[in-house]
């Protein structure tokens, strides 16, 4: 694939992951769906998008995904809905960002990985700028919505662990949105008495599921095979990143400067991690 080629696919897709943080903040604020009824949505077309894509694809097709991997998608993504009823796109997206790295470090040290000082300093750091943006202020936000994407963040890293490996990813993906979404309708009928339909906000919920989950984790994909490990770990960085210039641009939400921090810190320690585990390797 040709460079360019490489480049703008890893682009798109990490803009259509920074873009479900976006969808579902704009749903959950702008118009009157409820986070059951979004759940839904997203994990419904989310699943038809994807076996669309499988069926229309050539080879590759090892793998169907599991129960348990569907039970922590499902998780995440009945979390995030909720979360973002009140969190801004900005800091939902960082919060999440952050537990999920947080889960997947915390899984390898415990698996018997061993970490330099160096790798050590980023991860104390990463978890040091996870905790001071939620130290109670002003411009902190809301600890229950922020509890709840910091389980949506420990959910998506178990999903993470526990499919690596499992055959070829993409099929993975869909067979696990296919299990999914029947719990995430469980979910809706327990929420049945405080559903709210809005038109827009299921339109959001298909653009999350269908465009930003289905064809993002396509593109992902990808562009996937053709990029080193720790490069595609690295840029991965730039998510809550985006997720927070579209806050800015499209939902016209402030970035605090406490928020500001937080990135940096966190951001930064992840990568210093990332790069001194691929120097490691080396």
């Amino acid at each position: 694939m040709p460079i360019s080629r490489i480049v703008a696919t890893t682009l798109l897709a990490l803009i259509a992951f920074a873009g479900n943080s976006l969808l579902c903040r704009a749903a959950l604020s702008h118009t009157s769906i409820d986070p059951a009824t979004f759940t839904t949505g997203r994990m419904l077309s989310g699943a038809i998008a994807l076996w669309i894509i499988v069926f229309l694809r050539k080879g590759g097709y090892q793998g169907r995904g599991s129960w348990l991997s569907a039970f922590a998608l499902c998780a995440y993504a009945v979390c995030f809905s909720f979360s973002y009823v009140h969190l801004t796109a900005a800091s939902g997206a960082l919060i999440l960002f952050g537990t999920v790295q947080a889960t997947m470090i915390g899984y390898g040290l415990r698996s018997g990985e061993r970490m330099r000082p160096l790798q050590i300093t980023g991860f104390v750091l990463a978890c040091s700028g996870l905790v001071g943006l939620l130290l109670p202020g002003l411009s902190a936000p809301p600890l229950f919505s922020a509890s709840l994407m910091i389980a949506a963040g420990i959910a998506w890293g178990i999903y993470s662990i526990h499919g690596k490996g499992a055959g070829d990813p993409l099929k993975v993906t869909a067979g696990n949105f296919l299990r999914a979404a029947p719990m995430a309708l469980a979910v809706s009928a327990i929420y049945l008495n405080r559903s709210s339909f809005d038109a827009t906000g299921l339109m959001y919920a298909v653009l999350s599921g269908a465009l930003a989950s289905g064809i993002g984790y396509a593109i992902w994909y990808t562009a996937l095979p053709f990029i080193r490990s720790t490069i595609a770990a690295t840029v991965q960085l730039a998510v809550p990143i985006i997720a927070s210039m579209g806050s800015v641009l499209f939902l016209h939400e402030a970035l605090t400067l406490r928020l500001i921090v937080a990135s940096i810190v966190i951001t930064g320690g992840v990568a210093l991690v990332i790069f001194m585990g691929n120097k490691k390797q080396n």
